[in-house]
């Protein structure tokens, strides 16, 4: 008795027991009491709804849940190493394909080199090789022009391919007479058109004798 009269001023002033000694239980104490009643209302609910043969469906769901996800990612991972072999394979035939692309175009400059340095030449031989007659005039057409291109070059004065030659002497150039042989060529395919019949050995005779002029000074 003596030592609750000691501590009873202390827990008077307590705000935790407040008056539980004397006047009943404390605010504390009640809402404890509130929280664990909580607490077992909430497990008689869980026990009530998850028994046995719940836990067992729950289990259940939750292993083919388990395995559908496996699939899912078996499966992506499945598709990207496939997709990401197709993405490589891609890569390799597009550098396949431009090394032989690049490779043709190597073959393809080398040809070209070995016909003419000069690419107005090289474009007449292949008009020439065509197999189509229209290119074959255009062959002749190309070759006409080169030669007034020379011409100037070489000096010649004149409005046109015509009064260059005239004024062109056989001592200083040497083959003078094929040049008016084949200017005399164009003229027909520039004046007929269409009406003008030009075969392949023809025109490869034409062109040869442009040839023959355009070595004579080197321009090919």
């Amino acid at each position: 008795m003596y030592l609750f009269q000691i501590l009873q001023p202390t827990i008077d002033q307590n705000p935790i027991f407040g008056n539980s000694v004397q006047n009943g239980p404390s605010l504390f104490l009640k809402w404890e009491y509130g929280f664990y009643k909580f607490l077992e209302w909430i497990g008689e609910i869980f026990g009530v709804v998850f028994t046995q043969g719940t836990w067992e469906i729950v289990k259940a769901v939750l292993s083919v849940v388990s395995v559908f996800c496996i699939a899912v990612i078996l499966y992506c991972s499945i598709r990207m190493f496939e997709i990401r072999k197709k993405e490589r394979r891609h890569v390799e035939h597009e550098i396949a394909e431009y090394a032989r692309h690049q490779k043709e175009r190597e073959k393809e400059q080398e040809k070209n080199k070995e016909i003419s340095e000069n690419p107005d030449w090289v474009r007449v031989i292949r008009m020439l090789s065509s197999e189509n007659p229209s290119e074959w005039k255009l062959s002749v057409l190309e070759a006409d022009n080169m030669l007034d291109k020379l011409l100037g070059q070489m000096g010649f004065k004149g409005e046109n391919i015509g009064e260059k030659l005239k004024t062109a002497d056989s001592r200083h150039f040497k083959h003078l007479s094929l040049a008016w042989e084949a200017h005399a060529v164009r003229n027909r395919i520039a004046h007929e058109g269409s009406a003008f019949e030009l075969t392949l050995r023809e025109a490869r005779r034409v062109v040869a004798m442009y040839e023959v002029i355009f070595q004579e000074f080197g321009f090919i």
